[in-house]
């Protein structure tokens, strides 16, 4: 995501105004500054002061503010920012842009804007379903206005069904979709993440401590960056990122067939699964019983995707990763020459499984690149930007 990136946020008069208030305070931790601007109904719902204390600005209502130099708000505030989001995004309030009323602040924002406008429905399920909402939303499209949402689920009135504004996170997701360089248009790429489980018998497996989350974090950024984007998965239970099409894969086996199923015409395949080197001989049918005193248990060696992709007639640009807990450089450029691939990831196994953030080094024909310890979003993203350096 582009840094320093503003934001005008806003809020009308719907339950779903709540969700606000954690909407801004994920943008605001993820450094892009918030101007709310509300509707007076949405007053009803959560207070300025809430959206001032969390956003660090003050919040603007009505038409007449004199905090608002040059007797414009509605240039000066649209002006200065790179987007606006309303969240929530109530029916009504779709009416008004769809014919374009400016008779309060905030639709006078929109409609004197020059930057990107987005909006997060939410509404009762009947509503979200009236042909005359749909009309509206239909024409908003036409008029390059994103929509995001709606969600479905229970809904305040007490139905289940589409119209839930989404969640602050899925929000957040998007945003910050929205203000990604598109470097990776037109490209196709492929991801392996998670660990795989290898059956022992039907209830114990083989199985390691990845948590799959250097994995997501590419596939979501690489999605952000315009790439169409398979993500295979092995065991995890991470959110799926959005814009990802996802497909499960628990063994390594399946992996292996689910990989050489959807790698043709792909540009790219990124390995990051901790893929089990080997798997039982034989899976027991029957849960095995605790018995003698030791049990042993003959494995076989499992194929390696990485090295077979990478060996194709015509492979994808190929980006392993090596999780060593030892001579870490040493093994990864070993790795790297063994299996042919023009880019590898080096990191240290016990930091960087299961954690939030990790320190990797980018290994290539030109050598070494050591990355600082950061965030898995923040890794993911230079080895992305590294990555089409070199495509």
């Amino acid at each position: 995501m582009q840094k320093n990136k503003s934001l005008v946020v806003g809020i009308t008069g719907g339950i779903a105004a709540y969700k606000a208030a954690e909407l801004v305070r994920l943008l605001i931790k993820s450094d892009i500054g918030v101007q709310v601007v509300m509707t007076e109904s949405a007053t009803q719902f959560i207070t300025p002061t809430t959206m001032q204390a969390l956003s660090g600005n003050p919040v603007f209502v009505g038409m007449w503010d004199e905090n608002i130099g040059g007797g414009m708000p509605h240039i000066e505030l649209s002006r200065n920012a790179d987007a606006i989001l309303i969240a929530p995004c109530t029916a009504e309030f779709v009416a008004k842009l769809l014919h374009g009323r400016a008779d309060d602040l905030l639709s006078t924002i929109c409609l004197a804007r020059d930057c990107p406008l987005l909006v997060a429905p939410a509404m009762n399920k009947q509503m979200w379903e009236n042909p005359a909402t749909q009309r509206n939303f239909d024409q908003l499209e036409a008029d390059n206005i994103r929509i995001l949402g709606p969600g479905n689920g229970e809904q305040a009135c007490g139905e289940i069904g589409d119209g839930r504004m989404l969640e602050a996170t899925e929000l957040l997701a998007h945003v910050k979709a929205h203000f990604t360089k598109k470097i990776l248009s037109n490209k196709k790429l492929l991801i392996t993440a998670g660990a795989t489980l290898e059956m022992v018998d039907p209830v114990r497996g083989i199985t390691n401590l990845s948590s799959g989350k250097m994995g997501y974090a590419l596939a979501q950024v690489a999605a952000d960056m315009g790439a169409e984007v398979t993500l295979v998965s092995g065991v995890s239970h991470l959110q799926v990122p959005i814009n990802v099409n996802i497909k499960h894969a628990t063994s390594t086996e399946t992996m292996h067939t689910t990989v050489m199923d959807n790698i043709s015409n792909q540009d790219i395949f990124i390995s990051v699964a901790a893929v089990s080197d080997y798997a039982p001989n034989e899976t027991a049918n029957q849960k095995i019983k605790k018995s003698a005193e030791s049990l042993t248990i003959k494995l076989k060696r499992n194929k390696d995707i990485l090295a077979e992709v990478a060996n194709l007639p015509s492979p994808p640009f190929c980006v392993g990763f090596a999780a060593e807990s030892e001579n870490i450089i040493e093994y990864a450029s070993q790795k790297r020459i063994n299996k042919k691939l023009p880019l590898i990831v080096a990191n240290e196994v016990t930091s960087a499984m299961g954690s939030d953030s990790n320190q990797v080094t980018l290994i290539d024909d030109k050598g070494n690149h050591p990355l600082q310890r950061t965030s898995k979003v923040s890794i993911a993203t230079s080895i992305l930007e590294h990555m089409h350096k070199l495509l």
